[in-house]
This record gives structure tokens, C-alpha cells and sequence, in this order.
């Protein structure tokens, strides 16, 4: 049986928060802006300007801001101002505008201040941050973009703007730019052989979901699966592959296999269904084992069908109990039989068992004779028994080679996902 994903994972991660990113707060602008002079050249303002500049600093350190302004704004009607004395000016501007929450003049301020060459390069990149960072606080992000892109020009390497610069733009509703960065960050992060931050892949599966493109999203949840192997992102993977129209229902156990492995097993058909899917292909000591993971999970013996579980234990454990008697008699029926069919059934059999070994030669030679009807649901078997054996290496060696669309190539490679 099938049923819809279990969980609401998809309509959950379209709500990307607008949480905070405290870059460089006002009062931080004010202590930089109030110390930049300490960097600039031995510049001296001229002798009638001295005076309104040092009563501009006592309302300042009197925190009489509103007055500060008003006389910054006289000073600032000063004519042929040489380039250190505009430079002071939009210094007092920037040191007032912080401290009272003027957004508009401190990124004037800053503007005309990294625009000079009275700043450090550290200096202009300090401040083009905070600004970014403030905007974004403000939730105007086309200029926290702009503040961005322009932090970026200085300092390409800047961690914090290169990653707050998508999440300006999925706000801006800009999903295919911000697809765009991320991707470019996800690459770099490939390259350096870095795992991917939480935070970006979440977003980058937001972005997704916002533009419809459902391989992008799948994409995504693998890497997610690989790296933080929740158990909601397991079942929305997974669900995705049965939901496929290609999927061949003959790989229906293969699919459940995976479940039971991600623990998204969660209700007693699922468990039934499994340990009699099982029981045809051949392999009751695994039907017996579902069962009991089944009983173990509460699934089974529980409920209003408890009554109809014992006899589907009481099945798989008679019918596992003479498998394990007549196994070789049947090692011996595969092997001269004239297709491979047998081999590898009776080889995954043996894996079943924890003879890897053996299975795994038995699944060889059967695909190595031929006349399989499903030879890729053959090489996934191949592939799960070298992973079950513990030669992961191998197994990614045997998975890469399915093909088809079937849904045999995806469960293999979530094999390789699997913890």
C-alpha cells in the first residue's frame, strides 16, 4: 500500500524567518565612526571651523544630538571645505545618525566617508557591512542588496555578507537570483571539500519550493538526507521516489527496505505488506525479521488487527525455520538452472542470512549467466549486499551502474546516504 508523505515538511520550509543578523548595531557605528581619526592623515581643519567642531563634540558627549545636528548641518554650509574637513563633517554626521537611529543620513554618511581615502580598507569594509546588515535589520533589503553587493566588491571573501546576500534576495521574492548565489556557494563549499552549512541548503530547498521546480527540491533533500539525516527529510525523499510514475512496483520492498531503515515504517500495514512482499520474493528469514522489528515498534500485536499479526508471525517464523534447512538444496536448484534468476534470488538469500560472501558470489555469477528480467533490480541487490558486508566502496561502485528510470538508480544511491 501507498500513502502521501507523511509529513508536511514541503509547506513547512516555505516559511524562511527574517531572524536578525546583528552585523554592526548603531551604537557600534558610533564607537567606529567617533575613532576613525585615530587612522587618518595628520589633517587639520581650518582655524574658523575649529570651534563649531568642538562644540559639536561637547553636545555629542553631552548626547544633546538634536542640537549636534543642527550645528553639524551649519558647519556642513561651510564653503571650498577641503577633503579632510568634509571627511570630519560626514564623520559627525555618522557619530549623531547612529545614536539616534537615522538609517537614511548614517548611510550617506558612510557613503561619502568610504568614498574618501581618510578610511582603512578594513575600515570601509567594517562599515559597508554594518550597513548591509542594518538595512536588512530594517527589512529594507534593495538597499541591505546594495550595501551588500558593495561590501562584496571590497572584501569578496566576506563570509557573513556573502551569505546574508541570497537570503536578501529570497526576501525580495528574487528566488532564481538567490538560487543562483547559493549555488555558487555550494560549489565552493564542493571544492573545498566542506559539509554545507543547514541554513543554506534550507533555504536553497525554500527557494525551490517557491519557484516549483521539484528536481531542484529533490536534489536538495538528498544532500540534506546526506548531511543532516532527519527523519521527515527521509520520508519526503523517499516518498518522491514511489511517487514517480516510472517506479516499477517490483522494487516495492526494496522501497520499504529503505523505510525500515529510516524509521518512517509508521503503520502496521506497511509492516504486513512489507513481511509479505517479502515472503514472495523467496526471503522468509527477512519476513521474519520485519515481523519482529514490527512487534519491537509496537506496530504489530497491537491494535484493532493484533489478532491477525500473530498468525503472520507464526507464518514467517515456520516457513524461515525450513528455509534455513533447505537452503543448500536450493544453492544447488539456482545454479543449474539456465537463467541467473535463481542465483541472485537464492545469493541475496545468503546475505540475508549475514553469509555475505557467499551471497554476494552467488548474485555475481547469477548476472554474469544472464537471462535476468530486472538485471538493474539485480545489481542493486549486488550493490546492497557489498554494503551490507561492509565495502561501501564497492557497493558505490555497483550503484553507479544501474540505469534505467525505474526507481532502482535512486534507491541505490540513498543507500549510499543512509548513516
Amino acid at each position: 500500500m501507498t500513502k502521501k508523505s507523511p509529513i508536511a515538511l514541503a509547506a513547512l520550509l516555505l516559511a524562511v524567518g527574517t531572524a536578525s543578523l546583528s552585523l554592526m548595531p548603531h551604537q557600534a557605528f558610533a564607537q567606529s565612526a567617533a575613532s576613525a581619526a585615530a587612522s587618518t592623515p595628520q589633517n587639520t581643519v581650518r582655524a574658523e571651523m575649529g570651534k563649531p567642531f568642538a562644540e559639536i563634540e561637547k553636545l555629542i558627549t553631552a548626547k544633546q544630538f538634536p542640537q549636534a545636528l543642527e550645528k553639524i548641518k551649519e558647519l556642513n554650509a561651510f564653503e571650498k571645505k577641503t577633503p579632510y574637513e568634509e571627511f570630519s563633517i560626514q564623520r559627525m554626521f555618522a557619530v549623531v545618525a547612529s545614536n539616534t537611529g537615522n538609517t537614511e543620513l548614517l548611510a550617506s554618511s558612510f557613503d561619502a566617508m568610504i568614498n574618501s581615502s581618510f578610511l582603512s580598507m578594513a575600515e570601509k569594509i567594517k562599515f559597508s557591512e554594518g550597513m548591509a546588515g542594518t538595512y536588512y535589520n530594517e527589512k529594507k533589503y534593495d538597499l541591505a542588496k546594495k550595501w551588500a553587493l558593495r561590501n562584496l566588491e571590497l572584501d569578496k571573501n566576506n563570509k557573513q555578507i556573502t551569505e546574508l546576500l541570497p537570503r536578501i534576495m529570497y526576501l525580495q521574492e528574487d528566488f532564481a537570483g538567490a538560487v543562483k548565489e547559493l549555488n555558487l556557494q555550494l560549489q565552493a563549499s564542493d571544492l573545498a571539500n566542506n559539509v554545507p552549512s543547514f541554513d543554506m541548503l534550507h533555504l536553497m530547498i525554500s527557494c525551490h519550493l517557491k519557484t516549483k521546480d521539484m528536481a531542484g527540491y529533490t536534489s536538495i533533500l538528498e544532500r540534506m538526507v546526506a548531511h543532516y539525516p532527519k527523519k521527515e527529510y527521509w520520508g519526503d525523499l523517499l516518498y518522491r521516489v514511489v511517487g514517480k510514475p516510472t517506479f516499477a512496483e517490483r522494487l516495492r520492498l526494496d522501497w520499504y527496505r529503505l523505510l525500515l531503515k529510516t524509521d518512517n515504517l509508521e503503520e502496521p500495514a506497511q509492516y504486513v505488506e512489507m513481511a509479505e512482499l517479502a515472503l514472495m520474493a523467496g526471503l522468509p528469514h527477512e519476513a521474519k525479521q520485519i515481523v519482529e522489528a514490527g512487534y519491537t515498534a509496537n506496530m504489530l500485536g497491537t491494535g484493532k488487527d493484533a489478532a491477525k499479526h500473530k498468525p503472520l508471525r507464526d507464518k514467517v517464523t515456520k516457513q524461515a525455520a525450513e528455509d534455513a534447512k533447505s537452503m543448500e538444496a536450493g544453492d544447488a536448484a539456482a545454479k543449474s538452472a539456465k537463467t541467473g534468476i535463481g542465483m541472485v534470488n537464492t545469493g541475496y538469500n545468503y546475505v540475508v542470512y549475514g553469509q555475505f560472501e557467499k551471497g554476494i558470489a552467488l548474485i555475481e555469477q547469477g548476472i554474469a549467466k544472464g537471462g535476468l528480467k530486472a538485471p538493474e533490480e539485480a545489481k542493486l541487490h549486488l550493490g546492497m549486499a557489498y554494503l551490507q558486508s561492509g565495502n561501501k566502496a564497492k557497493a558505490a561502485e555497483i550503484f553507479k551502474t544501474i540505469q534505467g528510470t525505474d526507481g532502482a538508480a535512486d534507491l541505490g544511491r540513498y543507500w549510499l546516504l543512509v548513516r
